[in-house]
């Protein structure tokens, strides 16, 4: 190991004084871990905007209705999320538990809701996100898959024209980042507000509302879980990790990086946020993106904190066989037996 190497393993050693300790009150350690990853993310506004939500297209597809619904999150900033609704809610009328669907990297909400960039239905193979939206809705939850900022119809003027699957995330986040702020924050927030929305809708039970995310989605699903109760349970997908063994280990996407978070807790300290609430992990065997050995490694250290908790029986994980992808064999069942 070269000097370079060495200094910069001690510069991101975290500082573990946010770790959960055994008879430490869970309360209080969520509540002042929360508001130091606040801060770190770049803060959420203060003043809560009007949702203002329009209805921007309404189809009808093979077992649910998706409607295109635009909100405001921030100030001056409006995003779409696909919204789908199971025909046994138009049927019986009855609310029913919802998701909040977080795509990764790719072409944004339509590449989970079972469509083309354009919009078009589904002609090829589903890649990583498996269409995982769409199986939700196919097993009778709402489901809102919100456009994270960056991808699909949310990127720049400037790469409109660059493959669907090009994201503005670099240059989005660099511009964040200079005034203070961080994408995955105003990611998290605008899925915060999400929930705002789905609370508004009689078809969802705002007491049963649950997230599912992927990879960068999977950062998304986690941070707002470990933020905001709301969320009753979440599936993590292909990010659970540690900083040191996935996020400083190899390149990633400016829009993970968080300014000093190292010096407020690891990874799973933060995901162990979530307890007492159910949480899964998802991690495929051969996830070049977030390997297999420091997911199980984060596992390890999650399930330290809901022993802790006493709520062992929350938690629970897949290691499947397979790479960075969306897999769902055990998650949706595990989704239907705590929602």
């Amino acid at each position: 190991m070269s000097d370079i190497e060495s200094y910069l393993q001690k510069q991101t050693s975290p500082r573990g004084r946010s770790a959960y300790q055994t008879g430490q009150s869970l309360e209080q350690w969520r509540s002042q871990l929360r508001a130091r990853i606040i801060d770190r993310l770049g803060g959420f506004p203060s003043v809560v905007s009007e949702l203002n939500p329009v209805l921007l297209e309404r189809t009808v597809c093979d077992g649910y209705i998706r409607e295109r619904v635009e909100i405001t999150t921030y100030a001056g900033l409006r995003m779409p999320i696909y919204l789908l609704i199971p025909d046994m809610v138009s049927a019986t009328k009855e609310s029913r538990p919802a998701i909040i669907a977080c795509h990764g990297h790719g072409y944004g909400s339509r590449e989970i809701s079972g469509m083309e960039p354009d919009g078009s239905p589904r002609r090829g193979e589903p890649g990583l996100h498996k269409d995982f939206a769409v199986a939700l809705v196919q097993r009778g939850y709402v489901v809102a898959a919100p456009e994270l900022l960056g991808f699909g119809d949310r990127r720049l003027e400037e790469d409109r024209e660059a493959p669907p699957g090009a994201s503005s995330c670099t240059k989005i986040a660099a511009h964040l980042l200079m005034t203070g702020h961080t994408l995955a924050g105003h990611r998290i927030y605008e899925t915060m507000r999400v929930l705002d929305y789905v609370t508004t809708r009689p078809e969802a039970d705002p007491a049963r509302i649950g997230s599912m995310g992927i990879s960068g989605g999977g950062l998304v699903t986690a941070f707002t879980a470990a933020l905001d109760e709301r969320c009753r349970a979440a599936v993590v997908s292909g990010y659970a990790s540690t900083f040191q063994g996935s996020i400083l280990d190899r390149n990633h996407c400016l829009d993970n990086y968080i300014p000093g978070i190292l010096r407020e807790a690891e990874l799973p300290d933060i995901i162990g946020l979530i307890a007492p609430r159910p949480l899964f992990i998802e991690a495929g065997s051969e996830d070049q993106v977030f390997p297999l050995p420091t997911a199980k490694e984060a596992y390890a250290r999650l399930t330290e904190i809901y022993e802790q908790a006493g709520a062992q029986k929350w938690l629970d994980a897949d290691f499947f066989t397979g790479g960075h992808e969306i897999s769902g064999a055990k998650a949706y069942d595990w989704l239907d037996n705590v929602l």
